[in-house]
């Protein structure tokens, strides 16, 4: 077993004297105490620019052109997964920062660090004052190596500052549609746009001709609101859920799915209840990833939409329903973020107390070239001898027919 080596602040050292080559993790933990923290990796060219915002990997742009930078967000911290040799010659160093939001500052941090391969560099609130943002550390390369440094510099301003202090450009973060296609560079977005109300829309539009990329719809929803275990079937516990016992041990299982339509008009359905999975890469270029079946795994659970082929694709309604576990939307605070690469993501929430099966979240549309999301948030309960699917169908038209399935 390697020892780990502790990086003093202003450190530096070669990547390989450090374990680190091929693709390796480099995790920045922060102890944000409550506060609200965003994590970015910049990467610069010769003049410690960023001249294509491509290259800048965090919440809203998870990865960047190549895959030599690929961001994973969980258990309070942000891995980036990294592979230099997949770096364009015009890339010369990564920055690794961390801004804090609202009234925060850097000084309240707890015991937090950045690691890769047998290195870390530790930091905390005792190393700054009223900063809003800090510079963690940076792998370069000099003399034809790569190398990492380790940094921990303050900065007055939050992330919008640090993406103009190396030259980037925020875009608009209105909901409004942009009068014309922004020009390039692409901008990048730091903001996130909840639509508040049903029927709330908003439009988003190609940057420079290029696709929408992959566009990832992420369902999300508090585990911890909800029991894990059911001591006894009477009392409020069984009021919360309803006597019904989920096989995760007393959680709601969420599901997330969608129902879509082509551009040719055929319809179809993407979901686990069926094992139907979908396709990225060819129609319908939608596919779930996995099944969370208690809402504990901290990344939900995710549908892929191919949106390089939105052409393809005339409209994909966003929905999710209670599998196992009495309906109780009250307690699950379910929300749903859509985000493209380089585009604000867009917040709906379930937000709505209601006994029924399944919601309606968001419809997604292709409008003349654009992506236009907007906010549904419509109950289902099964009537009639009708189950909530066949009514979310009828209602959108959609012209599917169901069959009873299972995920098991």
């Amino acid at each position: 077993m390697t020892a780990m080596t502790d990086f003093a602040r202003g450190q530096k050292g070669k990547l390989t004297d450090i374990g680190c080559s091929g693709a390796f993790p480099i995790t920045v933990s922060i102890a944000a105490q409550g506060m609200e923290v965003d994590i970015a990796c910049f990467g610069l060219d010769a003049n410690d620019k960023l001249s294509d915002d491509r290259y800048m990997v965090f919440f809203n742009q998870k990865s960047c052109p190549g895959g030599a930078v690929t961001l994973e967000i969980g258990d309070g911290k942000s891995t980036f997964i990294t592979d230099v040799a997949r770096l364009p010659d015009s890339i010369h160093k990564l920055v690794f920062a961390a801004s804090i939001g609202g009234d925060g500052t850097m000084r309240k941090l707890g015991s937090s660090s950045i690691r890769l391969g047998n290195a870390t560099f530790q930091f905390s609130g005792a190393d700054f004052q009223d900063e809003k943002a800090v510079i963690v550390g940076e792998v370069y390369q000099r003399d034809g190596q790569w190398r990492f440094g380790a940094v921990g510099q303050g900065f007055s301003g939050g992330m919008s500052a640090l993406l103009k202090h190396f030259g980037g450009t925020e875009a608009d973060s209105s909901p409004a549609p942009a009068p014309a296609p922004a020009p390039e560079p692409k901008k990048v977005s730091l903001s996130k746009i909840t639509l508040e109300k049903r029927g709330d829309k908003v439009s988003l539009e190609k940057a420079g001709g290029r696709g929408f990329g992959r566009i990832r719809v992420n369902l999300n929803w508090n585990q911890s609101a909800l029991p894990a275990a059911a001591p006894q079937k009477t009392g409020f516990l069984n009021k919360i859920l309803g006597g019904a016992q989920s096989k995760s041990g007393g959680g709601i299982d969420l599901d997330l799915g969608c129902m879509f339509q082509m551009a040719d008009g055929s319809p179809g359905c993407v979901q686990a209840l069926g094992n139907s999975w979908g396709n990225f890469s060819q129609p319908p270029f939608v596919h779930l990833e996995g099944d969370d079946r208690s809402g504990s795994n901290t990344d939900g659970e995710n549908l892929f939409i191919n949106g390089d082929q939105l052409s393809q694709i005339k409209r994909i309604l966003i929905y999710t329903f209670i599998y196992e576990g009495a309906p109780n939307w009250a307690v699950t605070n379910g929300v749903v973020s859509i985000e493209a690469p380089g585009q604000a993501p867009v917040e709906v929430r379930l937000d709505n107390g209601t006994d029924a099966s399944m919601c309606a979240i968001a419809m997604i549309e292709n409008n003349g070239g654009n992506l236009q999301i907007t906010k549904l948030v419509e109950y289902f309960k099964q009537s009639a001898g009708k189950s909530a699917h066949e009514l979310v169908n009828d209602q959108f038209g959609f012209g599917l027919r169901f069959k009873r399935g299972s995920k098991d």
